[in-house]
């Protein structure tokens, strides 16, 4: 159970949520994604509670949990198609160029069953990117990332970061965004 835990994000910046396994960084995230309610105290987006207009709240940010959240037939362009369209309008050029961005341009036509695990975190931030939310929550991003994932993923944080988004990050190692600073919440 959480208690006492209290941060504010704003743009342009990132926090780091830190702690040992089951200290409570998931529930926190999710808390704060709307996915849980808290028990005690609030969450407040603008100056407002997120209950106030939940769907408005929702819009504005991206969650990538543990899961993540693709359809094993669908292939990646697929998958992107489906998640960013029930949002907003994807285009084929928006969806290529993302999958070129996060490696992942030869896979496009293939199905996530047949994905590393590395690949499906690739494809499931690839769809965080393609949401155009200037929240994003991200609950372990880097799992599952060879040194260039975490590279690049890195340098797509600090991307948003510079375009006045905001992101709060679970990490069981400090994110090194470049050219930010992270702000760090130590769940003891």
């Amino acid at each position: 159970m959480l208690h006492g835990v209290s941060l504010d994000v704003a743009a342009g910046q990132v926090v780091h949520v830190a702690g040992s396994n089951g200290v409570g960084k998931t529930t926190l995230l999710r808390v704060l994604a709307g996915l849980l309610t808290a028990e005690q105290g609030s969450v407040s987006w603008q100056d407002r509670p997120i209950t106030a207009d939940f769907d408005s709240y929702a819009s504005t940010l991206a969650y990538l949990g543990h899961n993540d959240g693709l359809k094993a037939d669908f292939s990646a362009r697929e998958n992107l198609s489906h998640e960013v369209g029930l949002r907003r309008p994807v285009t084929s050029d928006e969806i290529d160029d993302t999958l070129t961005r996060v490696g992942l341009a030869d896979c496009r036509d293939l199905p996530a069953r047949v994905l590393s695990a590395g690949q499906h975190r690739r494809l499931a931030m690839a769809r965080v990117m393609l949401t155009s939310a200037p929240l994003w929550i991200l609950d372990e991003p880097f799992t599952n990332l060879d040194h260039v994932g975490v590279q690049l993923l890195s340098s797509v944080i600090a991307e948003h970061i510079d375009g006045d988004g905001a992101a709060v990050i679970a990490a069981h190692q400090p994110p090194a965004i470049p050219g930010h600073t992270v702000n760090c919440v130590n769940l003891a």
